[in-house]
């Protein structure tokens, strides 16, 4: 190299052999001879001269430089922009709002980057009324904390018929790629599925009942894990006892193999404030566990859980995020008919309920619910309850010429509810809709309610086939008369109600809620009839398939002509249809939590409409009475606190459940006491 070229800070071969020099100073001493001063390894300064005849001998030195320019500039920008996203956090706080696919609201940046994101673990329970943005909000907690490189492993657990809306939705809304966990990934697998995929969605059920996923769970970590609907994951306190289901030991097993542990749901509370505590046991065992072998008090949760009411939710400009929502009690009185037949069936259940205490437990809860379900069925139409009495003789009548021949009386499920109390109801029409199909769910419900019997003897089943016979002729006759008064209040609100009509006169997208397939059908008949057309009536029950059901929400959202749904219990989950805000509930749920969450499949983010919903009740019946006293509380308590209706629906079952309120006036509805509650 040339003298000219060696100046202050190079590296030079050739000056002291294997070693490279640092030149730390150069002065010229003539056009052909330079003195330099370097280091070698050592730091020690040296001096020496250099002269022009041997250039060739030094080279600036490559090896042992702090850096170079001669690496490949793609990859170079490429490690650059990944160092850049790896430190984004740092510069821009809403990193995750800002590279989503979405606009969010304030209640949900507020829940993920100071309720959630400061949490370090986070173990917590997000429950903000339903149509609040749950989804949202777990996408953004998602998005930021792989931004921060908290968490790779990700597992997502939820019930089954949500799995392919959280896919979708993490990955349009998020670009987050989730697979679903099923049983032919597991089969292709040759080790443990849950270690080969980082990010996976399961259905709750399929993991609970599963002994291969579950040994696999035990044997790894994860870094989040978040669970929907995780009120499914309960337990409860009998005196000294719990009861903890399988969906719990689940959840305990989750939340001891990960580090962040997310809880949502909106309806945490089941109004005991026992099984509250042991829910919250989940999070901190240590914390919420031992308080329940004592008296229990009302916990202090501010620190690991989060409720907002959908009238505490607001925009940006500080309006409300939500319109106002508005229950409505539409109350009938039965003709001498109707009221004839509610009076014999009633009768007819209260008196096998009593019998039905004779039996061992499984077989007393067995035939418990059948009854209440047969009181249900009555108080939902005439083709209901005709049908109901019509299979369950036709059942009976099997059974008893199985015990006539010395046979095992077929298709009897005596143990289907084993483990379940009287008081448990609600939570096995819980359990069984989150384990089977819609259609599975209610073939289930029927089989249950045709096949159970209080009966112990030929003759005592020989006498409850004989009053059956009775009722259904009863039920057969008031089918015939055509005289429903319920429908005629449906048919009065459809016609007369000033909010059923657009600008243009016509009827505005109203969706019923109804809870049986007999009714649904019957219901489809009568308001086709009474509109005059085929095209703006569509239903969907547990028997329409998944893509066949999308098609219907579609058309339901953006056919015009479309006007009325009509749908099931079995059917409703997970559906939004805020391009409606009407609603009636043609029958009315013996569980409060579904009270809500009808309502919020037209009350969610997107809403602009006053939201109506009207609750069909029959005066002078003993469940309607029971429902008539819940909604005037409800008001009550609604005109107090400024609209926040049902947040309070645990309060008003602190004691018991809807369910238990609705079979004690069943059997004990003469009873001043009872009727005081």
């Amino acid at each position: 190299m040339k003298l000219e070229e060696i100046i202050t800070g190079c590296l030079i071969q050739g000056i002291f052999p294997g070693k490279i020099a640092k030149i730390i100073g150069v002065e010229q001493l003539s056009p052909d001879i330079i003195t330099i001063y370097y280091k070698l390894d050592d730091g020690i300064p040296k001096e020496r001269q250099l002269f022009r005849r041997d250039e060739d001998k030094y080279s600036l030195a490559i090896e042992g430089r702090h850096f170079a320019f001669d690496a490949n500039a793609d990859d170079f920008k490429l490690a650059m922009e990944a160092q850049r996203i790896a430190n984004s956090h740092l510069f821009d706080p809403y990193m995750a709002v800002h590279s989503s696919n979405i606009i969010p609201l304030p209640h949900q940046i507020t829940a993920v980057y100071e309720s959630m994101l400061p949490k370090q673990p986070l173990r917590y329970v997000l429950a903000d009324d339903p149509g609040a943005g749950k989804t949202i909000m777990a996408g953004l907690l998602i998005r930021e904390l792989i931004a921060r490189s908290d968490i790779e492993r990700i597992l997502i657990v939820c019930p089954g018929v949500l799995v392919e809306q959280w896919q979708d939705e993490l990955d349009e809304k998020f670009n987050l790629k989730f697979r679903i966990l099923s049983n032919e990934m597991n089969e292709q697998c040759r080790g443990n599925v849950f270690e080969e995929h980082n990010c996976l969605i399961a259905r709750l059920d399929q993991l609970k009942q599963n002994e291969d996923f579950l040994e696999k769970l035990e044997l790894v970590n994860w870094d989040l894990v978040i669970v929907d609907e995780a009120h499914k994951m309960s337990a409860s306190q009998n005196g000294s006892d719990v009861k903890k289901t399988q969906r719990f030991r689940l959840g305990e097993l989750l939340g001891s193999h990960t580090k962040h542990f997310l809880l949502m749901t909106a309806t945490p509370h089941n109004g005991k404030e026992e099984d509250f505590q042991l829910f919250l046991s989940l999070l901190d065992k240590d914390r919420f566990y031992a308080k329940i072998r004592g008296a229990a008090e009302r916990a202090d949760v501010s620190d690991v859980m989060r409720r907002m009411c959908k009238e505490d939710l607001l925009k940006f400009d500080g309006t409300r995020l939500f319109p106002e929502r508005k229950a409505v009690t539409a109350s009938y009185e039965l003709s001498d008919l109707e009221m004839e037949l509610y009076e014999d069936v009633t009768l007819y259940v209260r008196e096998e309920m009593n019998k039905a205490e004779r039996l061992d437990k499984n077989k007393r809860v067995n035939v418990g619910y059948a009854l209440t379900s047969l009181q249900r069925r009555l108080a939902s139409s005439p083709e209901a309850i005709h049908k109901s009495l019509e299979n369950r003789k036709k059942k009976l009548i099997e059974k008893q010429k199985d015990w006539e021949e010395g046979k095992e009386s077929r298709g009897y499920v005596s143990d289907v509810m084993a483990g379940y109390t009287k008081s448990d109801y609600s939570k096995f029409e819980d359990d069984l809709f989150d384990d089977l199909t819609g259609h599975e769910y209610e073939e289930r419900i029927d089989q249950i309610t045709d096949n159970s019997t209080a009966a112990r003897s030929l003759e005592e089943l020989k006498n409850e086939i004989k009053t059956l016979e009775g009722l259904e002729e009863k039920a057969h006759q008031l089918v015939l008369s055509e005289k429903d008064r319920k429908w005629d209040e449906l048919s009065r609100l459809l016609q007369n109600t000033p909010e059923m009509r657009g600008e243009d006169g016509k009827q505005r997208k109203l969706i019923i809620f109804t809870e049986y397939k007999a009714t649904l059908n019957y219901l489809q008949d009568r308001i086709t009839d009474l509109l005059g057309s085929n095209e703006e009536v569509v239903v969907i029950h547990g028997g329409v398939k998944r893509e066949s059901r999308r098609e219907i929400q579609e058309k339901f959202r953006n056919v015009p002509d479309v006007r009325i749904l009509i749908a099931t219990d079995a059917a409703g989950e997970g559906v939004n249809l805020q391009t409606a805000h009407l609603m009636i509930n043609y029958d009315l749920p013996w569980n409060q939590n579904r009270i809500e969450q009808r309502f919020g499949r037209i009350h969610r983010i997107g809403q602009t409409e006053v939201c109506y919903l009207w609750n069909l009740i029959a005066k002078d019946t003993r469940e309607g009475d029971v429902f008539a006293t819940l909604f005037a509380k409800l008001e009550v308590e609604r005109q107090a606190l400024g609209g926040k209706v049902f947040d309070v629906l645990g309060d008003l079952f602190e004691d018991r459940s809807l369910a238990d309120l609705l079979l004690e006036a069943i059997r004990y509805g003469e009873d001043p006491k009872t009727k005081a509650r």
